[in-house]
């Protein structure tokens, strides 16, 4: 392992094809799900950061200039957030996609690094973490939130003075809202008042039924899914 440590064009080329398939690695969930961010992404973000990093090694040890050479590097981890901001879409008001890539960026960028600087086990060991976080995990958490559903949806309510009244009852176990917002009536109607929130849905139950439980309420007007 000393060997593989040193700086040489045997270890140069090491990192970089180890850079190439761990990128490819974290990056091919990514594109079997059609993320914005995919397996050719991830490989570019992981071999820019580990040449990044053999820069700053070459340019210490090779070139005999007195400098940090883990400086350039540094600026990698600031650096890959403007990367991993373009990956984030906002669907809705309250809803959010693509943290797990921007994250998963990040974090490939991270193991780039460390192969730069020749830490094979910890980038090996990332990248299996990595992997198991991103695809084992997320059958996980769809196993443990399979049971309930989640929708953003309007309800319209046809007198402005019940809004309190109608917060309340919407907030009861038997209707399952939550996360309110006010807000001004979509029908244009004067006494009219909307609001925008989240449903939660029981596995049995469909959209349909739930948006009709509310619209029976005598204070509403209507309720419907908005995207």
């Amino acid at each position: 392992m000393q060997y593989l440590r040193d700086f040489n064009i045997v270890t140069v080329t090491l990192r970089l094809v180890l850079a190439f398939l761990f990128g490819g690695i974290i990056g091919m969930d990514r594109e079997r799900k059609g993320r914005p961010a995919g397996m050719r992404t991830h490989i570019l973000v992981c071999l820019g950061a580990s040449m990044t990093t053999m820069s700053g090694f070459f340019v210490v040890h090779t070139l005999g200039i007195e400098s940090d050479p883990l400086r350039i590097s540094a600026q990698v981890i600031s650096g890959i957030g403007f990367l991993g901001v373009g990956t984030i879409l906002i669907t809705g008001r309250m809803h959010v996609k693509g943290l797990t890539t921007a994250a998963g960026l990040w974090t490939t960028a991270s193991i780039g690094i460390a192969l730069g600087a020749g830490f094979y086990e910890g980038a090996l060991l990332c990248t299996v973490l990595s992997v198991i976080a991103i695809s084992v995990l997320y059958r996980l958490e769809n196993l443990l939130g399979s049971k309930t559903a989640v929708i953003e949806v309007y309800i319209e309510i046809k007198d402005v003075d019940q809004t309190n009244h109608v917060v309340n009852l919407l907030s009861t176990e038997e209707y399952k809202v939550y996360k309110m917002q006010i807000t001004p009536s979509r029908s244009g109607l004067a006494n009219n008042i909307g609001i925008e929130a989240l449903l939660r849905l029981d596995k049995n139950e469909s959209k349909a039924e739930a948006l009709e439980k509310i619209s029976s309420l005598p204070e509403v007007a209507f309720a419907l899914e908005t995207v």
